[in-house]
């Protein structure tokens, strides 16, 4: 099977395995030992200078990259490729003496202060002009060093802040405003100004929607989210685009942060066409029992990010952070499981924060691959032993991840439902996502992120868990894939608004009221702790919480109906056959075991086959070049055997397999037919 190669660190032939390397907080005489210790752990990649603009460029134009050319010389002596940052998330203290207005404004009109990271006006002229400044010396210094695989622009854009509300991004947003509708007539009517009296009739009296006394304009408030993420990303593109002419054949990236619970305020469909090699941070919830899931879910929307590409874990944890409420250890073993849990979903490599923990700043009490107590530590022998797994792992390179369906996602929907005065507090777009990813992990179905509006075709079922936004566009795809054969499922308060915010006309579900074949007559949020049962013929009761709604069937069958609550006797589940396919809407907020019983149903009707495996058991295949890799990850507390459709090599063991492969407890297997 021929695949396409796909862009990766250059020269870097085994996995990527390593992590951020901050040589400036430590004596010169250490780097030694640092690189013998990195050989000794079978680290293949660094990446280097991502808070180092203070030292490269101490003074305005005064530039110090002597300490820079040794760390790059001695790194490449020993083999080991670097990711060379841009150090644009941090300007030095000299750049906001000069430039305290760089600064961001807070909604409120506070203005932040020197001290910590990412403190960043991207709408600043001396901010980009700068960040260009200092990026063009690094790609003509180290553009041809041998020791540079890739280049890794800024760090983590928009954490831990994106927007700012000064007087500058206020005239850079009646830009933005003036290109995207062109008429002052478009946005009064885009933005429905006509409410509570805010009609425009000059730009220059449009303002970012700072604080007001009561809710603010809902679509402005959306406009200037996409305005956020679209300034952001021309800072990250200008970057991009220097490197790629003064440093053409490196890749270039950024880190992204796909985890929904971790980071709300870049398009990361947008970004992902922008960068040569998508790469992700993930640090886990450490107080989830089942902390995988979410782990799987970043990987597995990174990926679809990457349209479907292999892609670059490029920061997590060996062990504890330092930044949630309790900074749980981790596991023994977990270390490796999150590690190759990654890699199944199309990691090519893992990469963690940090290689030696750090003594002083705000991070020192984050873990790192060698630890404050050094090499007799668990931590550190776990970190060794994972190298050797990788180094196994190399022929899976440009392998490609097999799915079974495919589950909705977008975030201009979730910045939009997030926004004052919905119906209920207790509805979240991000918590019914993450109900109806646990429910597909749990089913053993490894799905894909979808945009509303991509081309679904190739898969059997879509879920989409939460779709308030929903374009004309994305209500024609999804209709066209329903007609064509395919099983759709829509969770509840989907398709109300369009992508101005405004209510779509007619009863709701508004965009996907044909496809459902059903209205809405009226939402029925429930009280806090308040819960509902819901009864079908020959089917298990289910049970839902916080939302119901009155639905009235217009095509669609019932499959469940209201026992009880506000709208006790009504329909709550439904499907309505449209074309070749089926079209399911769930109108009541699941709990975990509905959730799981809805999707079974479904995904039995759209052929997909039911995988009795062990509960804890993560099973992903990759095909390449190289045959097929299955791996499994036993994240629970006992073995686990998998059957297998054939003989095979066990590449961690070396062991040949056949029939039945034994995972034991906590361990990860990873078979090539």
């Amino acid at each position: 099977m021929d695949h396409p190669r796909y862009p990766r660190p250059l020269g870097l032939d085994p996995l990527a395995y390593g992590g951020d390397y901050n040589p400036e907080q430590w004596p010169e005489e250490v780097w030694a030992e640092d690189v013998r210790l990195m050989r000794e752990a079978g680290v293949t990649m660094v990446s280097v200078g991502i808070f180092s603009w203070a030292l490269l460029e101490p003074e305005r134009g005064q530039y110090e990259f002597g300490w820079l050319d040794r760390l790059l010389d001695l790194l490449h002596a020993h083999g080991i490729r670097a990711d060379l940052a841009t150090p644009t998330v941090v300007p030095p203290a000299w750049f906001y003496r000069d430039h305290p207005d760089a600064l961001p404004v807070t909604r409120e009109g506070t203005r932040y202060a020197f001290g910590s990271r990412g403190a960043i006006c991207h709408s600043s002229p001396a901010y980009q002009h700068a960040a260009a400044t200092i990026t063009e010396q690094l790609a003509r210094r180290y553009g041809t060093h041998p020791a540079v695989a890739l280049w890794h622009v800024h760090n983590e854009y928009g954490v831990p802040v994106s927007d700012c509300y000064c007087d500058e991004s206020a005239a850079h947003f009646r830009r933005w405003l003036g290109e995207r509708y062109g008429t002052l007539k478009e946005l009064n009517s885009a933005w429905g100004t006509a409410f509570w009296g805010q009609r425009y009739t000059r730009w220059d009296d449009i303002q970012p929607p700072r604080l007001t006394p009561t809710a603010g304009n809902p679509a402005q408030q959306l406009d200037y989210a996409r305005f956020t993420n679209d300034a952001v990303l021309a800072n990250f593109k200008r970057e991009r685009d220097l490197l790629h002419r003064l440093a053409p054949g490196i890749p270039v990236t950024t880190n992204f942060m796909t985890a929904l619970s971790q980071c709300q305020s870049m398009d990361y469909w947008a970004w992902g066409r922008e960068v040569d090699l998508v790469a992700n941070d993930h640090y886990l919830v450490a107080e989830d029992p089942r902390s995988q899931i979410n782990l799987a879910m970043a990987a597995d929307l990174t990926r679809s990010v990457a349209g479907g590409r292999p892609w670059l874990l490029l920061e997590h944890s060996t062990g504890a952070v330092n930044w949630q409420p309790r900074n749980l250890v981790k596991r023994p073993g977990e270390l490796a499981r999150n590690s190759l849990a990654h890699v199944a979903r199309g990691s090519e490599g893992a990469m963690f924060f940090q290689w030696r923990a750090s003594r002083s700043g705000a991070e020192k009490f984050h873990s790192a691959m060698l630890p404050h107590a050094g090499t007799s530590s668990r931590i550190w022998r776990e970190v060794v032993a994972l190298g050797q797994e990788l180094g196994k792992l190399a022929e899976i390179r440009d392998s490609l991840v097999q799915t079974d369906a495919a589950m909705l996602w977008d975030w201009e929907s979730w910045w939009a439902q997030r926004l004052e005065w919905r119906p209920s507090v207790d509805l979240d777009a991000r918590e019914r996502a993450e109900a109806w990813y646990t429910a597909s992990w749990d089913a053993h179905l490894t799905v894909d992120f979808a945009h509303p509006e991509a081309e679904l075709s190739r898969y059997p079922l879509v879920v989409a868990p939460a779709l308030y936004l929903t374009t004309e566009a994305a209500a024609r795809n999804l209709r066209q894939y329903v007609e064509n054969g395919g099983t759709l499922v829509v969770s509840c308060f989907s398709g109300i608004v369009d992508e101005h915010d405004t209510v779509h006309p007619g009863p709701h579900p508004g965009a996907l009221r044909e496809v459902l074949g059903l209205t809405v007559e009226e939402f029925a949020p429930l009280r806090a702790g308040a819960a509902v049962r819901l009864e079908g013929d020959g089917q298990p009761p289910l049970r839902a919480e916080a939302w119901t709604e009155f639905v009235r069937p217009e095509g669609a069958e019932t499959l469940w109906h209201y026992a009880d609550g506000p709208t006790a006797g009504g329909p709550a589940v439904t499907r309505h056959a449209l074309g070749s396919g089926r079209a399911w809407y769930v109108s009541a907020r699941l709990d975990g075991d509905g959730l799981a019983r809805v999707l079974r149903a479904a995904a039995a009707e759209a052929g997909l086959p039911e995988r009795r495996l062990p509960h804890d058991l993560e099973v992903v295949e990759r095909v390449g070049e190289h045959g097929r890799y299955l791996f499994a990850v036993n994240h629970g507390a006992a073995a686990a055997d998998l059957p297998l459709a054939g003989p095979g090599t066990e590449l961690l063991t070396g062991a040949d397999v056949r029939d039945v492969l034994a995972v034991p407890a906590g361990e990860t297997r990873v078979v090539r037919y």
